[in-house]
């Protein structure tokens, strides 16, 4: 039987729901600025991560939410992050080339999993885990994708929060980016735990994560100078 932290999922959909429009409203003002299509992109993706965890636990296992849930989650739950930040580390050529060939690597992750045959007797009712796909090779793209997802998104946010540390103008720009890194780290975490066997782990993880980063994108989206919420809120860019 489900335990409530099994519902968990249901409240991260609902925030990352609120949360990639936000994005992609900014994108659309922005244009062009494709890391923010980027990163509205892998919120959304992220939502749906959770909202197949919540389907299951409300409906029981499907094989359909299962592959989907190991798509978006798995292969595509750190990726258009991170990618979102190579837009601004690099040059956008650069930043295309690469990600062309992650990509590739998640369409061949995807293809797969979803060709991948079903043990029946690993499912579990109101529980999802990789360990149901007999083809257990499928399981080795993602640690490739999600290296990339670390380097890029963690280690991007983290280098940003090092560069913002010395200018006070600045200084909400560093609290952003340090909410964004641990939020950032903690899915990664509960990926580790959910290939142990711990899915709830990840359930936890995963709504703590997108919390932190929410937070972070709001600190750095302040416009410079603004120091309080209530100054910010008056004043940031729609």
């Amino acid at each position: 039987m489900p335990t409530p932290v099994h519902y968990i999922p249901i409240l991260t959909t609902v925030l990352a729901i609120c949360f990639a429009p936000i994005v992609f409203r900014r994108w659309q003002l922005r244009k062009p600025a494709p890391h923010l299509f980027w990163w509205s992109m892998g919120i959304a993706l992220y939502g749906v991560g959770t909202f197949t965890e919540g389907f299951t636990t409300l409906f029981g296992w499907n094989e359909v939410v299962f592959r989907s849930w190991y798509i978006s989650g798995a292969l595509l739950g750190g990726w258009p992050l991170a990618q979102g930040t190579v837009y601004l580390m690099f040059e956008r050529r650069t930043a295309t080339i690469m990600a062309s060939i992650v990509g590739t690597v998640v369409v061949a992750g995807a293809i797969a999993v979803l060709l991948s045959p079903i043990d029946a007797s690993l499912v579990e009712p109101h529980r999802l885990t990789g360990r149901v796909m007999e083809w257990q090779q499928a399981r080795l793209f993602s640690p490739f994708v999600n290296l990339y997802a670390a380097i890029f998104l963690i280690g991007g946010a983290a280098l940003s929060a090092w560069r913002y540390r010395v200018d006070p103008s600045l200084r909400h720009r560093f609290i952003g980016n340090c909410y964004i890194a641990v939020g950032a780290l903690l899915p990664g975490i509960g990926g580790t735990a959910t290939r142990m066997g711990y899915t709830e782990v990840l359930y936890v993880m995963e709504l703590i994560g997108i919390t932190l980063i929410w937070i972070g994108y709001t600190y750095n989206v302040r416009p410079q100078g603004v120091s309080s919420p209530g100054a910010a809120a008056r004043t940031a860019p729609a």
